[in-house]
């Protein structure tokens, strides 16, 4: 979807920016740009929509190089969402929201009907804040206006560049909660920007990890927490992970032997004491067994991206469940208990001097 191939950015200046610079988006992905201030991301990021020219190297759109495009056809296909969200402070929300399909020439009555749609998408009655102007929202919803205004024309492409980093802390983690579950329905390829590592790790399905205008390591959050490749990986992400920030699939045991396929479970061939996980040959989650019954009601399931604080909140409501599935698309990736989570804690905890670090 979106290809950098050995970019290079040099200023007038002499600043190297970017440096041989190599990445692959892939469409409906999320992608986060990570690393310390000065690293290049933010001005990778612009040079996809031509903000920023590269001084050698492509960036394909599409398999298209983007320097093809006719520049507005180019933009008006790509979202692109700001700390300073840059609404127009004399147009209501109805009027921000449908600049670009306007632009676009699109009818007027589908532009009232896409800004219906985008404002109920994000949890805004059109009918109380279409007719709003900005100052009469708040810091959150001015920024979820700024994620709609992005998304009005309907772009295969949104890149953001750290939309949430002037947001107080629970609005940003409430946009972050919002971004993941507006992405499950509407399947963009994003490219997001942030200086904060557990955003990074909550947002991505890949991270790139950048220093000194180069990719570092390019990974699921999974790997970059499992397997850094080099110490500097290693440190970054140490020095700004909280072990309760970790998703639940890092955690979790991906080969369990608690798992129990549909056509064993037909035969009867299992220990009836035990607890299982019951899946089809497809690895597909089917529900829970427990003495021999087959539970698929009020059984507690953990999304594969859940962090473990709340995933550990979820596990001490329900004690009676001994096993937890973890599920990413439907599919069971591993299973969770306490014992589990305890060990991984410990494995985060140093003690000095007989003090818990």
């Amino acid at each position: 979807m979106i290809e950098f191939d050995k970019v290079q950015k040099i200023y007038p200046d002499g600043t190297e920016a970017i440096r041989e610079f190599s990445l692959k988006v892939e469409e409906g992905e999320i992608v986060t740009l990570i690393g310390p201030s000065g690293c290049g991301k933010t001005t990778a990021m612009k040079m996809v929509n031509r903000l920023i020219e590269p001084t050698a190297g492509d960036i394909y759109i599409n398999e298209r190089k983007v320097n093809s495009y006719n520049i507005h056809e180019l933009r008006w296909n790509i979202g692109y969402v700001l700390q300073e969200i840059a609404l127009f402070p004399h147009m209501t929300i109805g009027e921000n929201i449908s600049v670009v399909p306007e632009m676009k020439k699109w009818k007027r009555k589908k532009i009232r009907t896409r800004i219906d749609e985008l404002l109920e998408m994000v949890g805004l009655d059109p009918s109380t804040y279409q007719k709003r102007l900005p100052r009469e929202l708040s810091g959150g919803q001015q920024q979820r206006i700024g994620v709609v205004r992005a998304l009005a024309a309907d772009p295969d492409i949104i890149l953001m560049d750290e939309p949430f980093s002037a947001l107080d802390p629970i609005s940003r983690e409430q946009l972050q909660s919002d971004i993941k579950t507006l992405q499950k329905e509407i399947k963009k390829t994003i490219l997001f920007v942030t200086h904060d590592m557990d955003e990074a790790m909550a947002l991505g399905d890949r991270v790139c990890l950048m220093k000194d205008g180069e990719v570092v390591q390019f990974d699921t959050p999974q790997q970059l927490i499992l397997n850094p490749k080099t110490d500097f990986v290693k440190d970054f992400i140490g020095e700004r992970k909280s072990p309760w920030q970790t998703a639940v699939d890092v955690i979790c045991d991906p080969t369990p032997g608690h798992v129990l396929t549909a056509s064993a479970y037909e035969t009867g061939d299992f220990d009836h004491r035990s607890t299982y996980i019951l899946t089809d040959a497809s690895n597909m989650y089917q529900g829970l067994i427990q003495q021999g019954d087959l539970k698929q009601d009020n059984v507690v399931t953990l999304e594969n991206d859940l962090p473990l604080y709340k995933a550990a909140s979820m596990i001490y409501e329900h004690e009676s469940q001994q096993l937890f599935p973890v599920i990413k698309q439907g599919r069971l990736i591993g299973v969770i208990s306490n014992k589990i989570i305890l060990e991984y804690l410990r494995s985060k905890t140093t003690m000095e001097n007989g003090v818990v670090q």
